[in-house]
């Protein structure tokens, strides 16, 4: 987004830009909304400017006033705003997040609107399951899906006559193949900072050890204690992660990927914009499903979803949480960000299903699966699975005293 730095962007681009254009008597009569959501890369704010620039011309009687708030600080702002009865009117809405929120009373039921909408067909039963309470009350609307996958130097990949690899095992000795780390260059770019948490966790999973099953929550000692010791082991055995890896987040993984530092690393559609911009789709890169565990091929299907945590402006709120599920609207940001349409309607348009390097997120869309989403899960990953994972990639603990930790602390979660 050329020009406009991120937080001004996200602090005059509400009511104040949009309202100069238009006559007084037009603003006197505007609602003003809030909206708070997680973006935070250039491809997705300009995705959000796209979006946004569209909704005021369409609903021009709505100021609209936006907010970034960091992941790591998003649950804590939550809270403090439901306590402070201080909420905005839309949020967006991770599905890992739904259990925690709707505990805390932090959304309206928007069962009966969506019931009422005229598009509610385009969307698949299914894509609710997250944002769904045990009384079947849904709350909020799919704005995009993370669909998870795989990036891969296909360049690299070519030279050394490789494929993408469909296992773990096959992506390992890929990693190895390709790395030369006394030039800089490793296999595989491991999010081990912020935000890596989720990929632990589908590691853990993958090995077999299912965090909720029929209910019941609990972990696998043997098999969670092989998934780290394999993931981990990556870096501390393989030698294929740079040793950054600790500290490494999504800016830090995406630009080893783009300066030649690594051959691989995952992530979600919402990063190919980002990749693009610096290397060649179908050339330079390639897009492959994540690979498939020992016991379990798990490859996140998740949704956000915007949500309305506040009734003071619903009317207006629905308009905006609305015009997200547009075919228009949902294609407009893929082709700013690459997050994946929610609506089958927009996921039909040929922009998307004429494009080869897009079939690996319709595939994951076949065997994708949402990732565990209970009271507690949000906090137990991002303050003990990942600070212990990180201890096992800087030598601190094994992977047998990491999985006892985090067992303990998912007792203490519940």
């Amino acid at each position: 987004m050329s020009g406009i730095s991120r937080r001004g962007f996200l602090a005059t681009t509400g009511a104040a830009s949009f309202a100069t254009a238009w006559p007084l008597s037009l603003r006197a009569q505007q609602a003003a909304i809030t909206y708070w959501h997680t973006f935070t890369s250039q491809s997705e704010f300009a995705g959000l400017e796209a979006v946004m620039a569209m909704f005021a011309a369409a609903k021009p009687e709505i100021a609209l006033t936006q907010e970034n708030i960091p992941n790591p600080e998003y649950m804590a702002k939550m809270t403090a705003a439901v306590v402070a009865n201080a909420r905005p009117d839309v949020a967006m809405v991770s599905s890992e997040r739904f259990a925690d929120l709707a505990a805390m009373g932090a959304l309206i039921d928007l069962t009966e609107r969506l019931d009422a909408w005229e598009r509610r067909p385009d969307f698949a039963p299914e894509r609710f399951t997250s944002i769904t309470d045990a009384n079947g009350r849904i709350y909020g609307l799919p704005a995009f899906a993370f669909v998870d996958w795989m990036y891969y130097r296909k360049d690299w990949f070519d030279a050394a006559g490789l494929a993408a690899p469909a296992t773990y095992d096959d992506m390992r000795n890929a990693a190895i193949a390709v790395a030369d780390p006394a030039a800089g260059r490793y296999g595989f770019g491991m999010r081990g900072g912020a935000g890596g948490q989720g990929h632990i966790i589908n590691v853990i999973e993958s090995f077999g050890s299912t965090l909720v099953t029929d209910g019941v929550i609990g972990m696998d000692r043997d098999k969670a204690i092989a998934a780290i010791d394999w993931y981990a082991g990556l870096m501390t055995r393989d030698g294929v992660v740079p040793p950054s890896a600790p500290g490494d987040g999504f800016r830090q993984l995406v630009e080893g990927f783009q300066t030649g530092g690594t051959a691989m690393f995952w992530h979600h559609t919402g990063s190919f914009r980002d990749i693009a911009s610096i290397l060649e789709p179908g050339v330079q890169f390639g897009t492959a499903p994540i690979p498939a565990g020992p016991e379990a091929h798990i490859s996140r299907l998740g949704y956000a979803y915007n949500a309305m945590t506040s009734d003071g402006n619903a009317d207006a709120a629905w308009e905006w949480i609305k015009f997200w599920g547009e075919p228009e609207t949902a294609v407009t940001l893929l082709e700013n960000t690459g997050y994946f349409p929610a609506s089958t309607a927009a996921a039909a348009d040929p922009r998307i299903a004429d494009n080869p390097l897009y079939a690996p997120a319709a595939a994951t869309l076949g065997f994708g699966r949402p990732p565990p989403s209970f009271v507690g899960f949000a906090g137990w990953t991002e303050n003990v699975v990942l600070p212990v994972f990180q201890e096992v990639l800087t030598g601190q603990k094994t992977p047998d005293v990491a999985v006892d930790e985090m067992i303990a602390g998912l007792a203490a979660a519940q």
